[in-house]
């Protein structure tokens, strides 16, 4: 398994209502499973042990009764499996009933943690049964039904299951109603130390129910930065008023990582990253610290007996959880959306950002002009179209635009043609200025061969075109609108004081394989006519700093080909900086994404590949930071920015032998 990784699961079984003996034959059925398919920890519904639906007979004392024997037949059904299991029963102590939930592991009760917020409202009666748990931690007296064993268990809200041999496993849990409440116990349960929120719940159907379910999961392991696990409750319960319908889910930080198909029953499996959710909270400085007084931690071990399937195996990506391959997806584009809908979405909003970044920016220095070096290519594309966006906010004519082609030694006849229809569809000034005599004439004045196709050679074209833009903008009273991106500023692919410096820049937040989203969406909306037509043909186009001469009228000089891929070095980027993972750890999750293993479809990219340019990137990223020390103003977009004023506080000089180091190993 992927470092950090642990694979859980959430179950709902199906049930006769009242009948603890059926119950416990599903219930194990479903244990059985998570384990053989390598789940550490299993969460159950709400009373599953007796049905959630069984009213008045929660009264009865042998019902009461008739669920521990079949908790205690489920401990010795379960003594030899890896798994620590939370399930639902009614539980009799000091005089009253309480909707509990158990923790079991290896054939023995780690403890029970009773309901704190009972629903007596609409369709729920639970006060009519059961008494809302207490504040403090008490001791129950269990005597086993079967075996007739005593012993003291701790009986309480605040009760912290930790693992001695893993130790970011700490869990705690809540029940049902107390995650809908405005101050869920969950909160406090984190605040303590708790990485992971077990929910046993019995949540009926009712229309939109499903999407505020949902929701509510989501947004409460975002808001406390946690793992949450729910387990609805589904068939079997009685209809006689109500349908459940499952509906279980794994969330994490914010995200649904596995949700079962409502009104089934079975296994819902994924992996949760417990490495992910101790670095968020490291990077968070509102996080609170660890305040557990009230609480106490239950200690057990998960590598009893030697190391668990669920820490083992392989790290590569099935989505079957066979062979050790993952349950859960890695996106290999987490800049990206993988949904159109939301996708559109995302592109408007970030495309609203700019505009708004660069509308402030011109209408502070009071100015109605914008320069920009349009190559034909995306990133010029992007800023231009941007730009156009910000000047309709502020009411300038887009003629005010002075978009400036600058051929050179390796200015293809299409980018030069695209730059020309590009800036004509968008309404702007064209000027066309070709550089190559002023170039010639600057290695005339240096001493330098212009036969000698080297950094120099690239450099002063670059050089040359930031020059002429800025003496257009001084001449026009206006600024240089700059068009480097995210993923070029993070390899330190620009050329210091060429293309690496503007005035303000509104694409430093977004990463190369957004861009072209960007200008595709733009395409779409356009539908038809000159605009859409010349951004597809520019889409179309290899990415290509054009610096060297072209052979015939095919670009030379592709960029993926020397820097490697834009998709790979996106995705190391996410990792490394948004969650500060290792080097072996973002080597194994762009496997996991990238690579097939050995299902037996050509994988994208071969280990030796992903690893070759993953030493590229820590080896570019390290040396370049000099760049990005000075970039000039720009606005963030997402949650991933390399501005020295912002995300990224880095010295320019640091080494990155610990980073390459870890992965000579691999």
């Amino acid at each position: 398994m992927i470092e950090g990784f642990f694979r859980a699961a959430v179950g709902t079984p199906e049930v006769r209502v009242a009948d603890p003996d059926w119950n416990r034959e599903r219930i194990a059925e479903l244990c059985r499973e998570a384990a053989e398919k390598g789940a550490g920890l299993l969460v159950l519904p709400e009373l599953c042990l007796t049905g959630y639906t069984a009213g008045d007979l929660f009264l009865q004392s042998e019902l009461q009764e008739g669920a521990l024997r079949a908790l205690s037949w489920l401990l010795s059904k379960t003594r030899e499996l890896p798994l620590l299991i939370v399930l639902g029963l009614p539980l009799s102590f000091s005089g009253k009933l309480y909707n509990s939930a158990a923790v079991l592991h290896r054939g023995r009760v780690l403890g029970f943690v009773p309901k704190k917020n009972l629903p007596n409202y609409s369709e729920f009666y639970e006060r009519r049964w059961f008494s809302p748990a207490e504040d403090g931690i008490f001791e129950y007296l269990y005597r086993d039904p079967l075996t007739k064993d005593c012993c003291s268990l701790p009986f309480g809200m605040r009760l912290l299951f930790q693992a001695e041999d893993l130790p970011d496993f700490c869990l705690a849990l809540e029940l049902c109603e107390d995650l809908w409440v405005p101050n869920p116990p969950s909160t406090e349960h984190a605040a303590a130390g708790a990485y992971l929120i077990a929910n046993c719940s019995a949540s009926d159907e009712t229309v939109g129910k499903a999407d505020y379910r949902r929701e509510l999961l989501r947004s409460a392991s975002a808001r406390i930065c946690a793992a949450y696990l729910y387990a609805n409750a589904g068939e079997g319960e009685s209809t006689q008023d109500l349908v459940f319908g499952g509906q279980s889910m794994i969330a994490e930080n914010g995200s649904i990582l596995a949700e079962s198909r409502r009104f089934t029953t079975g296994l819902t499996i994924s992996e949760i990253d417990l490495e992910r959710i101790r670095q968020e909270r490291t990077r968070l400085g509102t996080y609170p610290a660890p305040r557990a007084e009230g609480y106490r931690r239950i200690p057990f071990r998960f590598f009893e007996g030697g190391r668990p399937s669920f820490l083992s195996g392989s790290s590569f990506s099935g989505g079957s959880g066979e062979d050790g391959s993952l349950f859960r997806r890695i996106d290999p584009h987490p800049f990206v959306p993988s949904s159109g809908e939301e996708r559109a979405r995302r592109c408007e909003e970030i495309l609203s950002i700019q505009a708004l970044g660069l509308k402030k920016r011109l209408s502070h220095i009071g100015t109605k002009q914008a320069v920009l070096g349009i190559s034909g290519g995306l990133d010029s594309t992007l800023a231009l179209l941007v730009t156009a966006r910000a000047f309709d906010l502020l009411k300038i004519p887009r003629e005010n635009i002075l978009s400036v082609t600058m051929p050179a030694f390796g200015t293809t006849k299409r980018t030069l043609d695209n730059a020309r229809r590009l800036t004509e569809a968008i309404g702007a000034t064209l000027r066309e200025i070709d550089i190559r005599l002023s170039v010639e004439q600057h290695f005339r004045d240096i001493g330098h061969d212009a036969k000698k196709r080297d950094v120099v050679y690239e450099n002063a074209q670059a050089r040359e075109r930031t020059q002429v833009l800025m003496d257009l903008s001084n001449a026009c009273g206006g600024i240089v609108v700059g068009t480097g991106d995210l993923s070029e500023l993070a390899l330190g692919y620009a050329t210091y004081n060429g293309d690496h410096m503007s005035m303000y820049a509104v694409n430093a937040g977004v990463p190369k394989t957004l861009v072209r989203h960007l200008v595709r969406y733009i395409a779409d909306i356009e539908k038809r006519g000159a605009l859409s037509e010349t951004l597809l043909d520019i889409l179309d186009t290899p990415v290509s700093p054009e610096l060297l001469p072209p052979s015939g009228e095919t670009i030379s000089q592709k960029t993926e080909e020397l820097v490697g891929p834009y998709e790979l070095h996106d995705f190391f980027l996410y990792q490394i900086l948004r969650f500060g993972f290792r080097p072996k750890k973002v080597y194994e999750l762009a496997l996991s994404a990238f690579y097939a293993g050995d299902s037996g479809t050509k994988p994208q990219y071969e280990r030796e590949e992903i690893l070759f340019w993953l030493k590229s990137f820590y080896r570019r990223f390290f040396s370049q930071q000099f760049k990005r020390s000075c970039l000039p103003d720009g606005p963030k977009v997402g949650s991933v920015s390399v501005s020295p004023r912002g995300d990224l506080r880095m010295p320019s000089d640091a080494s990155a032998a610990l980073w390459l180091s870890e992965l000579e190993k691999l």
